[in-house]
């Protein structure tokens, strides 16, 4: 049965629309208007069109963040997504952690993406919930004391190499470099952090799992599903992707089937800084990457297909 660990209010949620300008260098963004509730934000974020893929500037609804999250695990790297179901599109997807950039953080979006690390991507052991540290600041344990915490052992995150164009908050420069893109569909600048996840070396049967919100009688509540983990892993092959989807649960890797499975639009084609797509197809993912499907291998025993 799945376990509440959170509830609140979403009322007190509140971002900023945007104005942003692109050439072929650089994207600068600023605040735009007064404060918008979640409702507001939604309606505001309708299609929108632009001429030119490098050089335009444009009124948008919202700012959001993705960590394109690089686990290790047992000397192999795996890209971290997670399942959701996006209300507002009718559609279920495989997506990078991913969520939106409240007002005061505006300037300071890697806080967020941090924060939605900690929210979104669980890790657990038999001795308990791994916490975790980027740099020198702490990550939230946001389910405690539902959950409990390791206090001897924690997770280390940093940032990877980042895009070679510049994004701006006005004048200043993100430093961690975000890839970034326009989505036209829903009228969002989205930034995306390039992010490794180091585990304490002696963690032994680990398993991810992903908390879902969701809206009940005007609260946001928080559930933990140990039937639907809801995290998966793409493993890597010096650092490109391989066609190959797998879950993990104490300490063992388990291939997952792709059949009629689509990815969020993080995936899909960028042309310049702008991407048109709402989301692409595995199978069209897999062409656009130049991947083919990987032979059978031990992770392949046990094979589930993903609902």
């Amino acid at each position: 049965m799945p376990r509440t660990l959170a509830r609140k209010d979403p009322g007190s949620f509140q971002t900023l629309p945007l104005f942003v300008e692109a050439n072929a260098e650089a994207l600068s963004y600023q605040s735009l208007g007064r404060p918008l509730n979640f409702p507001q934000m939604l309606k505001r974020r309708q299609p929108v069109s632009v001429a030119d893929s490098q050089h335009f500037a444009v009124e948008l609804a919202n700012l959001g963040v993705s960590v394109r999250l690089t686990l290790s695990w047992q000397g192999r790297d795996y890209w971290v997504l997670v399942r959701q179901r996006r209300e507002d599109r009718g559609d279920v997807v495989l997506k990078l952690i991913s969520g939106y950039v409240p007002a005061h953080e505006l300037n300071l979006p890697l806080l967020t993406a941090l924060h939605e690390v900690a929210e979104e991507c669980l890790l657990e052991t038999p001795e308990g919930w791994l916490s975790g540290r980027f740099g020198d600041t702490w990550l939230p344990a946001p389910y405690h004391p539902a959950l409990r915490y390791r206090e001897n052992a924690h997770f280390r995150l940093s940032p990877l190499s980042g895009s070679a164009r510049q994004v701006r908050c006005g004048n200043m420069t993100l430093l961690e470099r975000p890839r970034a893109y326009v989505h036209l569909p829903t009228a969002s600048l989205q930034l995306v952090y390039d992010l490794h996840l180091e585990l304490p070396k002696e963690t032994r049967h680990l398993s991810l799992l992903h908390v879902d919100e969701c809206l009940e009688q005007g609260q946001l509540v928080a559930r933990l599903d140990r039937r639907r983990p809801d995290l998966y892993l793409i493993p890597l092959e010096q650092g490109r992707p391989r066609a190959e989807l797998l879950s993990l649960k104490n300490g063992q890797l388990k291939a997952v089937g792709t059949r009629g499975l689509w990815l969020a639009e993080s995936f899909a084609a960028q042309d310049g800084w702008l991407v048109r797509d709402e989301r692409i197809r595995w199978k069209d993912w897999l062409v656009q990457q130049n991947l083919a499907p990987g032979k059978k291998s031990p992770a392949r025993a046990g094979f589930k297909r993903l609902a």
